[in-house]
């Protein structure tokens, strides 16, 4: 949640600016458009921007950042829950090292014993109990039909997508990568549907498996 936070002492009406995250002033367009004698100031980030306004002792200038900011900085929350959409959330990953990868060789043999498939790589780690969602990355040949074809492993098995998105290869233009949410863990449906993607992807790697939140 968004709030605006000021040094104490400050009041809602002496502010002139209001600094924060480029993205998280652009969540509360509505409260600008309250307050339209106060600037909307980019700053490289929410929490910061509260940092800077109260170490400044700037009376006129405040920060938007989350509770956790006013507590950690000793701020005064002038005014709370700013956002426009109520139901917006920040999605945080907590990201740890593996010692190793597995790599699961999904490569079919044709009628020549020929391999015609990409290998699927997977982190070698435990499961988090309750992990029932799946994140990957996968490359296609740009051909006709190939996205439906790798979206097809998963509708065929019932298995929903809560995301789907393509980002550019550097140094390769025009060509993309595609990252994929799915609501499986790490079960036979889930394992079935990648080797599936395996066969008409030129590389998939799964990125994590974990509890959906």
């Amino acid at each position: 949640m968004h709030n605006v936070i000021a040094a104490p002492g400050v009041k809602l009406s002496a502010l002139r600016r209001v600094l924060s995250h480029p993205v998280a002033l652009d969540q509360c367009r509505d409260f600008f458009r309250h307050h339209p004698q106060i600037e909307p100031v980019p700053f490289y980030d929410t929490a910061g921007s509260v940092k800077h306004v109260i170490a400044n002792q700037q009376l006129d200038a405040a920060g938007i950042a989350g509770r956790q900011a006013a507590r950690e900085y000793s701020g005064k929350i002038l005014q709370a829950n700013i956002e426009d959409d109520k139901r917006n959330f920040t999605r945080f990953f907590l990201i740890r090292r593996s010692s190793s990868i597995r790599k699961t060789n999904l490569r079919q043999k044709n009628s020549k014993g020929q391999g015609s498939a990409a290998s699927v790589s997977r982190k070698q780690s435990l499961t988090l109990p309750g992990a029932n969602k799946t994140s990957i990355a996968f490359k296609l040949k740009n051909l006709p039909g190939s996205l439906f074809k790798s979206l097809s492993v998963f509708a065929l098995r019932d298995i929903s997508l809560s995301k789907i998105e393509s980002r550019p290869m550097r140094g390769r233009p025009w060509e993309y990568v595609f990252y994929v949410d799915f609501l499986r863990g790490d079960d036979e449906p889930a394992r079935n549907a990648l080797r599936h993607l395996g066969e008409v992807a030129e590389f998939v790697k799964v990125l994590g498996i974990y509890p959906a939140a």
